[in-house]
């Protein structure tokens, strides 16, 4: 009797010794995380991202693709409002694109490197390893970490991370607020590491001709619907100025009165548009903001075609319903433009800022020194401008522009959340 006790007792610590085994730390996870990320070569992930910032929440398809060693697509497609932005970064600089209006942005920029992104895959294993007061749960078949949130926004305080056990790939990512309240939701429909692309998957001018189409298919071996695009970094393509002080902005004293005035053109940067800068590497800077009826030279230096009427229509003033404390509005003076409808909001107080909405005219590029910024709510902005600062972004075919000397960055995310879904006045 006290014999097979003893032999049921080993058996016991031999059964728990085995399932210990089997069970892996969060330091034997980060590790291979590690692991995984320098030997990466590439990616393509899609995924439904939840955002529950408004009064109801709003639904984005987000497509994401890389390859070494840094080139990005990160498409966001709103299917209510069928809308797609396109995030870009190859050789000739990073680009923001809206397809359907045909518009785009480029500029200089050190993006992602330089801020996180919910949708990045080095993102959210950058926030694992860079927490070390993470924590880690189990189920049947992820991993899940509970670590601090690293984004531009403040309101964004923790994130929950699902990885798959059997390859690390990201299924699901919940960022909350200081009330535990889950802001965004990101839930991964595919994700898959080495991932074939067609050579030009990464091109500026190919994905602007993808219209509303969220993503150019990816290489599987039948090509033939694929545009015959030379491969990225071999088009002969302008590279980005090496000057980051020939952004188009002629004012940076940062008078409010000075401000934003004359801003009723699309180009990114060119705040006052007051004068035209030379453009830098034989890239022409864009016409719209003088009021020019030709066309906008393109990335190549090469003449959009297709641009719309620039006898454009009134559309309805939104106001923002968030000001910061101690700022009034202080006017709004009529801008005088005879080929474009633009209107212009002026606050002062504790910041002194100016709004301009505006109808694009058609595509331009603007060569800056900037940053894509994640408005937080579906929208990518672009801001650009070093001691007077310019946020930039589309939304509903308006163009709405903040442009001030000393408003903070979100305080300017702040103010335009408060704009988005409202009726024009």
């Amino acid at each position: 009797m006290r014999r097979s006790s003893w032999i049921l007792a080993m058996i016991m610590c031999v059964t728990v010794l085995l399932a210990g085994c089997g069970k892996k730390s969060a330091d034997d996870v980060v590790k291979d995380l590690s692991d995984v990320v320098s030997g990466m070569d590439s990616y393509h992930g899609t995924a439904l991202m939840t955002l529950h910032t408004g009064q109801t929440p709003q639904e984005y398809l987000v497509d994401i693709s890389y390859r070494k060693p840094s080139y990005y697509r990160i498409a966001m497609t709103n299917e209510k409002k069928d809308i797609t932005q396109i995030v870009l970064r190859n050789d000739e600089g990073v680009f923001v694109l809206t397809p359907s209006l045909n518009k785009s942005f480029r500029f200089k920029s050190d993006w992602p490197d330089n801020q996180g992104q919910v949708y990045l895959y080095e993102t959210l294993v950058r926030s694992i390893i860079g927490d070390e007061t993470r924590q880690l749960a189990n189920d049947d078949k992820a991993y899940i970490f509970d670590v601090a949130a690293n984004y531009n926004s403040h309101a964004l305080v923790r994130q929950k991370i699902w990885l798959a056990k059997d390859n690390y790939a990201p299924q699901q990512v919940q960022v909350s607020d200081a009330n535990a309240k889950v802001v965004v939701d990101l839930k991964f429909s595919d994700f898959k590491f080495g991932t074939e692309f067609d050579k030009d998957a990464f091109d500026m001018e190919r994905n602007m001709g993808a219209g509303s189409t969220a993503v150019p298919p990816s290489n599987s071996g039948d090509t033939k619907d694929a545009q015959p695009q030379a491969e990225t970094g071999e088009t002969g393509g302008n590279k980005p100025s090496d000057n980051p002080d020939q952004t188009g902005t002629s004012d940076e004293t940062g008078d409010p009165d000075q401000a934003g005035t004359g801003t009723s053109g699309p180009a990114a940067g060119e705040a006052n548009g007051t004068e035209e800068q030379p453009a830098a590497d034989g890239i022409e800077a864009s016409d719209a903001d003088a009021g020019a009826g030709e066309p906008n030279a393109g990335a190549d230096g090469q003449s959009d075609q297709g641009s719309e009427d620039p006898a454009m229509s009134e559309f309805g003033i939104i106001e923002p319903t968030y000001m910061p404390a101690g700022v009034q509005m202080r006017d709004m003076p009529e801008i005088e433009d005879s080929e474009t409808y633009a209107v212009m909001m002026r606050y002062a107080g504790q910041y002194n800022y100016t709004i301009v909405e505006s109808r694009p005219l058609d595509r331009a590029v603007s060569l800056a020194a900037g940053d894509p910024i994640d408005m937080g709510f579906g929208v990518v902005g672009v801001l650009t401008g070093d001691q007077q600062q310019t946020l930039t972004w589309m939304m509903d075919g308006v163009e709405f522009r903040i442009t001030s000397a000393d408003l903070p960055v979100q305080e300017m995310i702040q103010i335009a959340a408060s704009m988005q879904d409202q009726s024009g006045k």
